[in-house]
């Protein structure tokens, strides 16, 4: 008798820890506009239309502008970001490919493995100027929190 309450304890101890670790924190901020870290952007990312979905592939769009409001043409923009909490990246490589207008980049080869909390970072380079940017998304399966 006392190994099955041992393997119920065990199983019970196990689902909890792993519901902590993997419980999305209350307070994120999923705005998918805001100044970049230091001010010298605002950022917008754009998901597709139909919302992003689990294991399928999709692009975003990312506007940048400045603080008062004009596009930013030219700038180069990398991506990178993951699940914090499971401590991955992407399953995919995704990355911005060209300008599709003045001030509006293409982000392609998305695609999240899973439901949960994922972050996507940008770093940013017009001219001289650097700033980065970070944006929490929550993707569950109705697709994105707001």
């Amino acid at each position: 008798m006392l190994p099955r309450i041992t393997a119920a304890v065990a199983v019970a101890l196990a689902s909890t820890l792993c519901f902590t670790a993997c419980a999305t924190p209350g307070d994120l901020d999923l705005t998918l506009q805001h100044p970049s870290q230091q001010g010298k952007f605002v950022v917008r990312m754009e998901p597709p239309a139909t919302g992003p979905a689990v294991n399928q592939m999709h692009a975003w769009q990312v506007r940048l502008s400045s603080p008062d409001g004009i596009p930013v043409s030219q700038a180069k923009v990398s991506f990178d970001g993951g699940m914090p909490q499971h401590g991955h990246g992407f399953p995919t490589r995704p990355r911005v490919t060209r300008e599709v207008s003045p001030g509006v980049y293409a982000l392609e080869g998305m695609k999240f493995s899973m439901t949960g909390w994922w972050d996507m970072r940008l770093a940013i380079q017009s001219g001289d100027v650097t700033d980065t940017a970070v944006f929490n998304v929550v993707l569950t399966d109705a697709g994105l929190k707001r």
